[in-house]
Formats: structure tokens, C-alpha cells, sequence
């Protein structure tokens, strides 16, 4: 195909040169062209990824996204033939048998080898090739009358590499981590090869593509390394070479007969994008005899005894090893998979130039954008200048900079991405040893920040100042250049426009408050606003029945007071008392909020806060991330009749009980939220019915069984844990806002927006429980422990914003300023409210929270000091 300019590319200057594709087209280096013979890549897109819609999907390197015409073939293959277990011998196991024999040799074929030299030995993924080897290598151990073995690994590799030191390390063995400059820059590696009488087995193992940086490790290191003329450590011996190709060949050839290594980890959802769960390890049939298997499961033995140790492999090396019975229907997807890419790109050669003359493209500019003061925008990791795609695959990892050069977490550039509907990854990549290499982290940096609660996979991404990941974009070979164009957009739009932002000068949030605070903010964007709120007299009048009924009133044995008894709750920013302005409640998670004046407090919070919520027909939670227009289902809750109303426009009002049916029809279940397990109850079909009418979609409602205790595990900044128990919140019991500081995001934001915003929009946005009228912006960061009224509660954290504030809670419609004016705002932070959780309740009535109630907080200082008096009145005594 020859590269055709998308429409829309015209971009006023500076940029628009930059972001054209005649200027792609220049950068593209000889040889490297965009696209494929035969078909335009738009043509690609929209007949086999049309589900892409808007998304720009950057993260190929995580995995390939498959194509519709593979999933038809598989499909319309299982739905002509009858596949059964190979390890049987009727007709269909013969079917099945012989068709997995063809896709083995369609993987030798993929990679230019032969059955004579290489075995396919099916696995679950790279991963367990990588554990296969390192299980069944003829290690040497320490202590044994011959030189022991040395397993060494390239400390830019993936944690499945390093992990085998584990398996090493039982049996023995020495492993030895080497950086990448020893092989790749010092000569002291490099000797003259000499005879050895020492036939002592070692094994080097490296990636021919750094998943983390791109670079590509030079395939002659496998030779060199063999022959004894590259030396990872200095140790008499013969060498062997296992290749960690998952990340190279997603997009570049292996030819096998110029580059030999002993042993191969692939897996094939890197390349096709489907089936998951399956890879394989190409064993070189000249080392796999030596190989040593201990564990034998089914399909694996020639003949053995079930009472003596006796017991004769099957002499095919691949039926010796495949334990099991193998995922055949996933291996018949593999001929689909080699069909399809070959059909729409003409084979591997064509995608790495083809990915590559996109990253190239997107490094250059990259590396090009600059603030106004001359700092880069970005700080690119990288060994290479994408010069080559024989040195360079199509990654790019890289830490965005604001102007004083200081690093933007990769959680917050991840979160802003994604209003761009542009799909990146972020963190260290399940690569430890190159993010310690690139960012310059230390051992004790990473033990010092696992103390400090950071783990991988998690959004920590500035521990002292310092990051802890970055952020990485991949190209595929269905990628194009609008990808490419999408998001140097999104970065000179988000990191360039800001500098030419000019806000006012503000007014203290002290003034606004005094204009705009005088009373409870009211709500009045539902016509049923009035209804909604409800007395404290029918909360009272319910008393008996929440006492004997609802779980939620109970005090249970987690519950403990943290509230020091010395500590004595003060105000010291005026004599304007913090008052509670409004109490909102979410009946179900992630839809409208249900405003009241008063209302009950139990040991999970507001009674009925996120008791229910709405599942998809896997079981999975839906959210406004995936569907913003649960925002537009209403929720109320009606004490005296005993039941939660759901309301939407266009249709009819249902009603749910409030009582738990606990009969037999009932469907019990577990779910997730946040990775917790909860133990959750159908609500029926008819409940069911609705919302699939409404959203247009198959789901159901479910709620959490009061049966289930979900309790919260945190440590707040002290590193003190704090115990409660959940409903279905994200975090915890309560989230509470400051109307100061939501004045003084309004004034920043409403510079950006076309239309007026009003503050009770805003404060609905930011969907909290509490809402309070303290005197200074972000005051309540400062606090450890507050109380209203008779209601005391722990400060166990900041809320880190997501892109939930930018949908808009009458329309459900999104507007990516909301978070991006809060991301420039907080100076790198996205947090905006403060996490609560209840102490101890010890009232047998229900304790109540109401409008126009004083807060009192107590000040991290106040604790401190108060702890220093303590400890020195506790020695002199």
C-alpha cells in the first residue's frame, strides 16, 4: 500500500509542518515504508478494527489487537469440523492431532526452520517456557566433584527472566545479573576462543528487544556467546543461549538459520492479539536429550506403574513435555492467526518497517518539542536514536517534564491520556532492572518505597520527588499515522497551550466563600429534588426497624476509636465556624446522587451509600468510565415504604425493597470492587430488564449481602492502619469536599470553558458525601480526624482524581477540561477531597448526620504536639 495523508491533518503553524504526513513521509528512512502492498491501512481499520472507534490503542506492546477476519475463521472453523482430544483415537482426535502437527510446522516456517532442528513445545505463555527451561536445564550444583553452573540473565529483562534465579537458586546454581553495557560496550568480554576440556553447561538468557527501552540486543551475541568468544562471566564451561524473543517478534522477523539459540520464549498473543494463555519454547534439537523432567502428567508417558517407581517418556520431545492435555482449540487459532497477518501485511519484514517509520516519526517530534523557555517537554529513555529498525523496535518510553525540568507522574499523564481516548501504558513494564537503569533508582530506593506502600502495577508515581515508572507508547502493525498524529497532538495540546494560559488574578477564597456560602447550597437540577431530601423525623420514626434489621447499624468488633483522648479538636483559621452545606448519598454506584438533609450513619457509612450497583452479564462492575450515562439514573430512597426508587428519563419508575430477600430464589454471587471481593445478591430479572432497556446493553443489578464483611485495610501518613468495614466504595466510608476549594478551581476552570459554570455542577462532579464550608482552599488536607456533631471520623487520605469529573451529571456528556485545569492546578497532583472513616458507634440509636452541623478538625500539628506533651508528661512521671 503506498502511504495516502489522512484527512483532518491540517494544523496551524508551528505545528502543522510537524504533524503533516508530507513531513512523516520525509522521515521515513530509506527502505522503511508506511504501510502495505495491496491495501490502504484505513481500508484495515475499518473492516477488521472497526471496534476501535476513536480510540487511539498505543500499548501493541502489552498485546497485538486481533483482527475480525481472524475471529471469523477460528469461529467458522470450529463451527464446520469436530475437534476432539487429541490424545484419543477416534476420527475427530485425528482431526485435532494432525491439525496441531501443521500449525508446528507453520511455526517453523514462521521463523525459517525446520522440524529437524527445532521442537515446538506448546506452553501457557512465555512466561512458562521460561520456567520449563529453567526446570529441566541440566544444571551443574555447587558442592558436585565437577565446576558448578552459572545461570546469568541480562538485567534488562522481563520479571519472568529474572524470576528463574528462584528455580536456580533450589538447585544450587549461582545466578549472575549483567548490565547490558559490560556485553555491549566492554571489550573484556571478548576473548579469543580456546579449547575447553570443561563441559560444565552455563546459560545466558536476554531479550532480543527490551519490552521496556525497544532496544534490540544484537542476535550475534547467540553465536559469539556459544562459541566462547563472547563471555558473559569468566567461568570454564559450555554455553548456552535461552532467547526471550516474546517482545521482538511481535514485530520483526527471527530467521533461525542465521541466528541459532539453544532455547526460544515466544507468546502468540504478542503477535496475533488472540488466543491468550498460550505461547511455546522452541527447543534446539541438538540440546533438548540433555533436558531432565521429573514431573510427568497425562499424554506425556510411554508406559509407567502406578505402585513402582517406574516409568519410560514418549520419545517425541514435545509430547514429553507438554504435560496435559494441550489447548488444541487455541493452537487451531494459531493457523488463523499466520493466515490473517500474512493476508493483510504480507509477512514480518513489511510490520517492522512499517512500525518502525511511525515510532521513528514520533521519537523525532518528540524529541523536537520544547517549552517556551527552551526545556523539553519530554525525557525519552532510550539506548538508540531510531536510526535503525535493526537496532530500535517500535516502543518508546518516556516521562513527560513540566518547565522546570521536574518529572509529571505517569499516573496523571496516564489519566489525561485517557480523556484523549488515547490507550498507553505506564509503571516499570515488569522490567525492575531497566527503570532502575533509566530513571536512575537505587536498590534501597525500591525497598524504601515498597516500605512506603508502593508496589508494582499500582499509580504511587512520585515517591520524594523521585519517579517511580514512566510511561510507554507501542506501535503495531495495524497502527497508522493518525495514531502517531493523535498523540503529539495530545501532548503539545496538554504540555504547549498551558504556557499561553493566563488566569486573572484570584480573590481569596475567604471573599467568595462570604458571597457565595451564606446558606446550604441547594439542589435544584431535578424536579424531584424536594422529595428527595428527608426529616429527621422519619429518619427517627424509623429507629426500631434500622435496629433490628439493617446490618449496616450494628457495632461491630472492627470498629475502634482513633481519636486520641488527649487530642482536642481546634479551629484556628477565623471565627467563622466549618459548617456541613450538603449530604449526598449514591444508593448505586456510579449513577446520581440522592440529597438529603439528614441522615443515619452506620458502621459502613450513610446507610445504603453504594449498596448496589450495576454489573455487566460477566459479573463486572460498570462505572461512568465505561458508561457515562449512569449518571442519568436517579435514585431515591422512600424510608416509610421501604424501598429504593430508580428513575430515568424515558422511562418508568422501579422500585427495589429495601428489606434483603433472603429467599431461596435468590441468586448469590461474588464480585469485585477494587480488586476486593464482595459477596453480592441478584436483584432479578425484572430490575435486570430495565437497565439492559436503558443502557442498551445485557446487565443486571446486584447488591451487597449484608452477610458479607468487606473491611478496609489502609495506612493513612502516619503508617498507622485503619480498620472498618465497606460497602461497595472504592476506599472508603466517606468522601468529603471543601467549597472553598472548589471556588478556586471554579475560577480557573471557567477561564477555559465556553459556557458559565455554576458551583453546584462542579460540587456534583465531584461526587462526595460531604460537603463543608471551611474558610481556606485545600485546609482540609491538613487535617488528621474530624467531628460533627456527635460523629467523630479518621482522615485516611486524598482522593486521586479520575476522569469521572469530566462527565457532565445532567448529560453524561465529557469534557476533558475538568481534569486537565485540576492536573495544572495542583501543581502535578490530581487529588481533591479527603477520605473519611467512621470511629467506633456506640449509640443504640441511630447516629445522625445532618445539614448546617460544626466541624471540628483536628490539624496534623495539633496531634504531633500533642503526642510530644504526652510523651514528656509520661517520662517525668
Amino acid at each position: 500500500m503506498t502511504g495516502q495523508a489522512p484527512s483532518g491533518t491540517e494544523l496551524p503553524a508551528p505545528w502543522g509542518e510537524l504533524l503533516s504526513f508530507q513531513y512523516f513521509q520525509r522521515m521515513c528512512p530509506p527502505g522503511a515504508g508506511y504501510g502495505y502492498s495491496g491495501g490502504s491501512l484505513q481500508g484495515m481499520q475499518e473492516s477488521e478494527f472497526r471496534r476501535l472507534g476513536g480510540m487511539t490503542y498505543l500499548d501493541h506492546a502489552g498485546t497485538a489487537l486481533y483482527p475480525h477476519s481472524l475471529l471469523k475463521g477460528f469461529t467458522d472453523d470450529l463451527s464446520e469440523n469436530i475437534y476432539g482430544n487429541p490424545h484419543s483415537q477416534h476420527i475427530s482426535s485425528k482431526l485435532t492431532y494432525d491439525t496441531i502437527e501443521h500449525v508446528r510446522y507453520r511455526i517453523l516456517q514462521h521463523f525459517n526452520t525446520r522440524a529437524e532442528d527445532y521442537t515446538i513445545i506448546f506452553t501457557s505463555g512465555s512466561t512458562a517456557a521460561l520456567k520449563l527451561v529453567a526446570e529441566t536445564f541440566p544444571w551443574v550444583p555447587e558442592g558436585s566433584k565437577h565446576p558448578s553452573s552459572r545461570f546469568c540473565y541480562l538485567t534488562d529483562s522481563h520479571t519472568s527472566v529474572v524470576g528463574m534465579r528462584g528455580i536456580t537458586a533450589l538447585m544450587n546454581v549461582l545466578s549472575v545479573p549483567v548490565n547490558p553495557k559490560e556485553l555491549l560496550f566492554s571489550e573484556k568480554n571478548r576473548v579469543v576462543a580456546e579449547e575447553q576440556n570443561c563441559t560444565t553447561p552455563h546459560l545466558f538468557c536476554y531479550p532480543a528487544q527490551s519490552n521496556f527501552s525497544g532496544s534490540k540486543y544484537p542476535l550475534s551475541w547467540i553465536q559469539e556467546i556459544k562459541s566462547g568468544k563472547l563471555c558473559p562471566i569468566k567461568t570454564p564451561g559450555k554455553w548456552f543461549v535461552l532467547l526471550d524473543a516474546a517482545s521482538f517478534v511481535s514485530t520483526s522477523p527471527l530467521d533461525l538459520t542465521v541466528h541459532q539459540p539453544d532455547f526460544i520464549a515466544i507468546s502468540f498473543y504478542k503477535i496475533f492479539g488472540f488466543p491468550t494463555g498460550l505461547g511455546a519454547l522452541l527447543v534446539n534439537n541438538q540440546i533438548a536429550p540433555f533436558l531432565r523432567k521429573t514431573y510427568f502428567g497425562g499424554g506425556t508417558a510411554a508406559a509407567y506403574l502406578a505402585g513402582e517407581d517406574f516409568y519410560s517418556p514418549r520419545p517425541s520431545v514435545a509430547e514429553r513435555f507438554e504435560d496435559g492435555t494441550i489447548s488444541f482449540l487455541d493452537i487451531i487459532a494459531l493457523k488463523h492467526g499466520f493466515d490473517a497477518l500474512e493476508r493483510l501485511t504480507g509477512g514480518m519484514e513489511n510490520i517492522k518497517h512499517h512500525t518502525f517509520a511511525l515510532s521513528r516519526y514520533t521519537y523525532t517530534v518528540l524529541s523536537t518539542l520544547k517549552y517556551a523557555n527552551g526545556a523539553p517537554i519530554v525525557r525519552i529513555y532510550s539506548d538508540a536514536d531510531f536510526s535503525s529498525p535493526d537496532v530500535q523496535g517500535p516502543i518508546i518510553n518516556f516521562n513527560v517534564l513540566d518547565e522546570n525540568g521536574d518529572i509529571i507522574g505517569y499516573s496523571q499523564v496516564d489519566k489525561i491520556a485517557s480523556l484523549y481516548n488515547i490507550h498507553v501504558r505506564t509503571g516499570c513494564f515488569c522490567n525492575t532492572g531497566a527503570c532502575q537503569q533509566h530513571l536512575g533508582i537505587s536498590n534501597e530506593d525500591i525497598k524504601r518505597n515498597l516500605q512506603a506502600g508502593h508496589i508494582c502495577g499500582d499509580d504511587v508515581d512520585i515517591i520524594d520527588g523521585r519517579p517511580t515508572g514512566s510511561v510507554r507508547i507501542s506501535f503495531g502493525y495495524m497502527s497508522t499515522f493518525e495514531d502517531a498524529q493523535t498523540f503529539l497532538k495530545f501532548i503539545i495540546a496538554t504540555r504547549l497551550s498551558e504556557s499561553d494560559i493566563k488566569f486573572p488574578s484570584q480573590i481569596t477564597a475567604r471573599e467568595t466563600i462570604r458571597e457565595s456560602v451564606g446558606s446550604p447550597i441547594q439542589n435544584d437540577h431535578t424536579s424531584n429534588n424536594n422529595a428527595n431530601k428527608v426529616s429527621l423525623k422519619t429518619i427517627i420514626s424509623d429507629a426500631e426497624h434500622w435496629n433490628n434489621s439493617s446490618a449496616a447499624l450494628k457495632t461491630t468488633e472492627t470498629s475502634r476509636a482513633v481519636v486520641s483522648e488527649r487530642a482536642i479538636p481546634v479551629y484556628r483559621n477565623g471565627s467563622k465556624p466549618i459548617t456541613v452545606t450538603n449530604i449526598y448519598l449514591y444508593p448505586i454506584k456510579s449513577c446520581s446522587a440522592f440529597e438529603v438533609s439528614e441522615w443515619p450513619v452506620g458502621n459502613q457509612g450513610l446507610l445504603y451509600d453504594r449498596s448496589w450497583m450495576v454489573v455487566n452479564q460477566n459479573g463486572v462492575c460498570i462505572s461512568q468510565k465505561q458508561e457515562p450515562r449512569l449518571c442519568l439514573v436517579h435514585p431515591l430512597i422512600d424510608l416509610e415504604q421501604k424501598i429504593l426508587v430508580i428513575k430515568a428519563k424515558g422511562m418508568d419508575p422501579i422500585s427495589v425493597p429495601l428489606e434483603e430477600n433472603t429467599g431461596k430464589e435468590i441468586q448469590i454471587g461474588q464480585s469485585k470492587v477494587c480488586a476486593h471481593r464482595v459477596q453480592t445478591y441478584d436483584c432479578g430479572e425484572r430490575i435486570a430488564n430495565w437497565f439492559s432497556e436503558l443502557l442498551g446493553r445485557q446487565c443486571r443489578l446486584i447488591r451487597q449481602s449484608s452477610d458479607f464483611k468487606r473491611n478496609a485495610n489502609q495506612k493513612h501518613e502516619k503508617g498507622q492502619a485503619t480498620t472498618g468495614s465497606l460497602s461497595l466504595v472504592n476506599e472508603a466510608q466517606y468522601l468529603l469536599i471543601n467549597t472553598a476549594s472548589i471556588l478556586k478551581l471554579k475560577e480557573q476552570i471557567t477561564e477555559r470553558l465556553e459556557e458559565p459554570l455554576q458551583t453546584e455542577e462542579l460540587i456534583q462532579r465531584f461526587r462526595s458525601n460531604i460537603v463543608i464550608s471551611a474558610t481556606e482552599s485545600f485546609e482540609e488536607e491538613k487535617w488528621v480526624e474530624i467531628s460533627i456533631g456527635a460523629l467523630h471520623f479518621q482522615v485516611v487520605g486524598s482522593c486521586n482524581r479520575c476522569q469521572i469529573i469530566c462527565i457532565d451529571p445532567q448529560t453524561g456528556q465529557r469534557n476533558k477540561e475538568f481534569l486537565q485545569t485540576l492536573s495544572s492546578t495542583r501543581g502535578r497532583k490530581m487529588n481533591f477531597g479527603i477520605y473519611l472513616m467512621n470511629q467506633a458507634l456506640c449509640s443504640s440509636l441511630p447516629n445522625i448526620l445532618s445539614v448546617g452541623s460544626q466541624v471540628f478538625p483536628v490539624l496534623k500539628e495539633d496531634t504531633e504536639i500533642q503526642s510530644q506533651l504526652f510523651n514528656k508528661e509520661k517520662t517525668s512521671g
